[in-house]
């Protein structure tokens, strides 16, 4: 345990260990408390796992354990601690379980039965299990009970894991997040404790003992604070020691700190150049070339093999010889590994993510056969594709850093210090188009990864080049960070026509109560920030005039964060034609959007749905569709529950705006009672609605008979959706009463889940052969197949118009394809049938395609539930392409593929 304990002392750590250590575990030990032997073997977790980011303290908390658990000991028991590092573990051959754990007790031979039998009060500590490289699946083959018996280190590691070896041990196991899916399939009922590191408060003091000088530490912070992602690293005391080294010696030649701070990519350059900063007026050191192409090499080859430790072993394969990295270790950058002796790891991931980008810009310069000493380094594609990004998380932050890099005035510090020549080609080749062969970046990554590549750069020219064919951006706003760097990337997406923002709860201080660990005051501070950040992105809506469609959904917002938007929104400059507002807090922000968009001549399309039941969001909604500037064409109100109590205010309003040609009020508590009172507004001669969708509004057959009279009165109604009311066939009748009369002028009707059965399609089956206005009727739903036949011979008689039936989903069988095809046989006019979601059987669909092959009338597009994977599916497809080639077969889940009922409206 001395070891153990030295190496607790020997951190970075301002010359301070013991209290250094005691910031880092404070706040992860009161969860590791119960981790002694004095606590009851059955209130004592058996499985602890320490998940976090790369040095944010994981091992450092599980030797304070280890050294608790050895140095709390009772009499007459037996307290053991065992360390296993993976790192070390990599490179053990093939040996006995007993011989695995001798390493910390030499005696283990002797020992092992009392061990065994005391399994209750030992503690293992399995560290770093992200770094063990085994192949996939070796952890759980062969598992072995016997402690004697030679196997193979994975065997071992995985029976230990799984309970096989030692089940009454407690097990600390140290991961970072990315490996903690596959460890968690070895374990049972884990206790899972998250180690966030170093606390904001730390992070000051630290500074404040760093820098000794009280102003400088406390601005060098606040540049550090301004960078979310930078912040965020801080946890991590290696990345503190990081920015307070690198500052420290900037600011003492009285440079500002806030340029460095700007992005990842700066700082961790910044320290690394200023750690071979040449004499003034001096040439750059060309003995520093080579050792820094070794150490890109190192880098790249770890980052893809996802190592962090390196031996002699892995140098040799490379070409890399220890006196080549010399200056580096000499300089801290590397580090010989505390814990595995002749192996070396970098100070922080992060330094080796950004030396393993370099490796991509100083390729080019490497000598021909460099290329056998690349190992499993991927190129560039490779590095962009999602698969491989998705296998290993560490490769989108090479990316980042990448995207860093190629900012000029990086590349440039990185010659002048290192004397190499930095390659700018790799900017030309992420910017290719999809017809040269490669895609370009844009295309191959998440938007929240693109703008977070793109802020990386601080390239305005790159920006606009990578983003000239963007036309739609979706961002989903978690932090800080998603803000200020979507917002940078923003102000350059010229063609930019539509975005789409949702924003996590918890970002504006309104919708979020003050935590423990901050007091209210840094929490209003922190507000202040965020929403400087927020009026910077919300300025976008003002300045870019290409800008039309705004999209909110699922979004908590503030009181203070709304007025901003609805600022910006207000604005003569803002051209925006759509606005969609969907299921955002608080519910006054439905008020203020009516109140941002009263008057503005541009808005043609506006989507309120979510909460839209304020008494005061209806009159100002009114009072937007009466004002003189009114421009809108199309009206949605979502899950609206006090229309009727407002309908004569409502009513006004439609009366009074005369480009109002759609009205959506799907999900709304209409009831029937509501439809008498939107009755009368139709049939006024100043409404001038053209497509109407009720559906879901709890309507039954009781309105019907208004609704048919409505549709005799007024010409201008050609759309109608009411699907999802419980019509029944009674309400079937009383609308075909009216959508007989000739003066109807109906194109459209939609009856999905109306409860229709066979006397609902005799009614329709009549109209439709009185030359009826109808052209599109969707029936999808309904348990219709015993009326079929009835549907069918309307579809034969020449008065018929329908171009498009619907019949998804009415539990038609094998049985009712003879009346379809027949009718496909007589029909001259029905371009669209869909028929998904029904069974019909190989007989049925046979029988289809037998008909549309004897008959090439004017079927354009058959919907169809079938198997296209069968043999015997496919040649009848074929068949049938080779026969009707203008005729398009859909197989797609309708569930999945199918647009909304009333997408007629938009």
């Amino acid at each position: 345990m001395e070891k153990f304990y030295s190496i607790w002392k020997n951190i970075y750590s301002c010359g301070d260990g013991d209290d250094f250590h005691y910031k880092i575990t404070q706040g992860s030990q009161k969860f590791t408390s119960f981790l002694n032997p004095q606590t009851p073997a059955q209130l004592r977790p058996l499985t602890v796992v320490l998940h976090g980011p790369a040095g944010v303290g994981k091992t450092t908390l599980a030797k304070k354990v280890m050294l608790d658990w050895t140095q709390d000991t009772l009499p007459e028991t037996l307290d053991s601690a065992f360390y296993l590092s993976c790192k070390e573990l990599n490179h053990k051959g093939p040996c006995t379980f007993a011989e695995l754990m001798s390493k910390n007790w030499p005696d283990w031979q002797e020992a092992g039965p009392e061990i065994l039998a005391q399994a209750e009060k030992v503690l293992i500590i399995v560290d770093g299990f992200d770094e063990l490289r085994v192949p996939s699946g070796s952890l759980i083959h062969d598992i072995c009970g016997d402690w004697k018996k030679r196997k193979p280190v994975p065997v071992l590691l995985g029976s230990l894991l799984k309970r096989k070896m030692l089940p009454k041990a407690t097990l600390l196991i140290t991961t970072r997040p990315g490996a903690l899916r596959e460890l968690l399939l070895l374990l049972e009922q884990p206790l899972l404790l998250e180690i966030e590191g170093l606390l904001e408060l730390d992070r000051r003091e630290y500074f404040l003992k760093h820098f000794q000088d009280e102003d400088q530490a406390l601005r060098a912070f606040d540049s550090m604070k301004s960078n979310p992602a930078l912040f965020h690293m801080g946890s991590a005391p290696a990345v503190c020691w990081v920015m307070c080294t690198c500052l420290k010696l900037q600011m003492e030649k009285g440079e500002d700190p806030a340029p460095t701070c700007q992005t990842t990519t700066s700082l961790f350059l910044r320290f690394l150049c200023s750690q071979f900063t040449a004499a003034p007026g001096s040439c750059p050191s060309q003995h520093l070339v080579a050792p820094l192409k070794a150490l890109c090499v190192l880098a790249a080859e770890g980052v893809w093999t996802q190592t962090s430790v390196f031996d002699g072993e892995d140098l040799g394969r490379l070409g890399v010889e220890e006196s080549d990295l010399r200056p580096f270790l000499d300089k801290n950058v590397l580090q010989k590994d505390r814990d595995c002796g002749g192996c070396y790891s970098f100070i922080h991931l992060s330094v080796q993510q950004l030396l393993a980008a370099m490796f991509y810009l100083l390729e080019s310069e490497e000598e021909e056969d460099g290329e056998s000493h690349r190992g499993d380094i991927g190129d560039i594609q490779k590095l962009l594709s999602q698969e491989e990004r998705l296998k290993n998380p560490t490769l989108t932050h090479v990316v980042y850093f990448l995207f860093g890099l190629l900012n000029e005035k990086r590349a440039r510090e990185l010659e002048v210090t290192f004397g190499c020549r930095v390659s700018m080609d790799i900017k030309q080749e992420l910017l290719k188009s999809k017809s040269s062969g490669n895609k370009p970046f844009s295309s191959m990554m998440a938007m929240k990864e693109v703008v977070y590549c793109l802020y990386e750069s601080q390239d305005e020219q790159l920006i606009k080049e990578a983003m000239v064919h963007v036309k739609e951006m979706s961002l989903h706003l978690k932090n800080k960070m998603d803000i200020k760097y979507s917002s940078f990337c923003l102000k350059h997406c010229e063609n930019l026509q539509k975005i789409s923002l949702q924003v996590e709860k918890g970002i504006f201080l309104e919708n979020d109560t003050a935590s423990e660990s901050d007091t209210w005051v840094q929490r209003s501070q922190s507000d202040y920030h965020t929403l400087c950040l927020w009026t910077d992105l919300c300025s976008v809506f003002s300045s870019n005039k290409n800008l039309k469609f705004l999209d909110v959904v699922q979004s908590f917002l503030s009181h203070s964060s709304m007025r901003i938007l609805c600022e910006q929104i207000t604005r003569v400059t803002c051209h925006l034609q759509k606005v969609v507002i969907k299921n955002v807090s608080p519910d006054e922000a439905y008020q203020d959007f009516c109140l941002a968009l009263t008057g503005k001549k541009t808005l043609t399309h506006l989507t309120l749905e979510g909460s839209v039941h304020s008494e005061k969001m209806l009159l100002l909604l009114c009072e937007t569709l009466k004002h003189l500037r009114c421009n809108l064409h199309y009206l949605r109100l979502g899950s609206c529950s006090d229309m009727t109590q407002q309908w004569d205010n409502f009513s006004l309003a439609l009366e009074s705006i005369q480009s109002l040609k759609c009205l959506d009020l799907t999900a709304s508590e209409l009831l029937d009672e509501g439809v008498k009172f939107l009755c009368a507004t139709l049939r006024h001669p100043k409404c001038f609605l053209q497509r109407l969708s009720l559906e879901n509004c709890h309507l039954t057959e009781a309105c019907c008979k208004e609704l048919s009279s409505v549709l005799i009165v007024t010409q201008r109604l050609t759309h109608l959706c009411l699907a999802k009311n419980n019509l029944g066939d009674g309400g079937v009748k009383l609308l075909c009463e009216g959508l007989s009369y000739p003066e109807c002028q109906l194109q459209t009707l939609v009856l999905c889940h109306c409860n229709i059965t066979r006397d609902g399609c005799k009614y329709i089956s009549k109209l439709l052969q009185r030359d009826s206005s109808l052209t599109h009727l969707d029936l999808g739903f309904n348990l219709i197949a015993t009326g079929l036949w009835f549907l069918c011979e309307a579809l034969k008689k020449p008065n018929c118009n329908l171009t498009y039936l619907g019949l998804c989903g009415c539990s038609i069988t094998s049985f009712s394809c003879q009346n379809i095809a027949s009718a496909l046989t007589s029909n001259w006019r029905l371009e669209t049938l869909d028929l998904g979601e029904n069974i019909l059987g190989m007989s049925g669909i046979t029988m289809l395609f037998e008909a549309l092959k004897q008959n090439n009338g004017p079927l354009k597009t058959l919907k169809l539930k079938m198997d296209e994977s069968s043999v015997e599916i496919q040649n009848l497809l074929k068949e049938m392409k080779d026969s009707n080639p203008k005729l398009t077969i859909d197989c797609k889940d309708s569930r999945t593929s199918r647009p909304s009922y009333c997408d007629f409206l938009s």
